[in-house]
């Protein structure tokens, strides 16, 4: 699948994207193997009340299932101007 990083989820990751290969289920699992992998990771994914998770471009939670999701992404939550 890919997972795409957004503003400071970017910057703190490095990376604008990756295609990952993950026995996760859930996105909170998907979660927990990304914060295991490397420092960088476990500080970007420190605060999930500061994320946002979309699947396949739609709005979701961090209990939601991966099963058929092809793309994930993370962000910081939108604000209004």
């Amino acid at each position: 699948m890919q997972v795409l990083y957004f503003a400071w989820v970017r910057e703190r990751i490095g990376l604008p994207k990756e295609t990952l290969e993950s026995s996760a289920s859930t996105v909170m699992e998907l979660v927990e193997e990304l914060r295991a992998r490397e420092e960088r990771y476990a500080v970007a994914f420190s605060d999930l009340s500061a994320l946002r998770v979309a699947l396949d471009q739609d709005l979701s939670d961090f209990d939601a299932s991966l099963e058929g999701v092809r793309e994930v992404a993370f962000f910081p939550p939108m604000t209004g101007g």
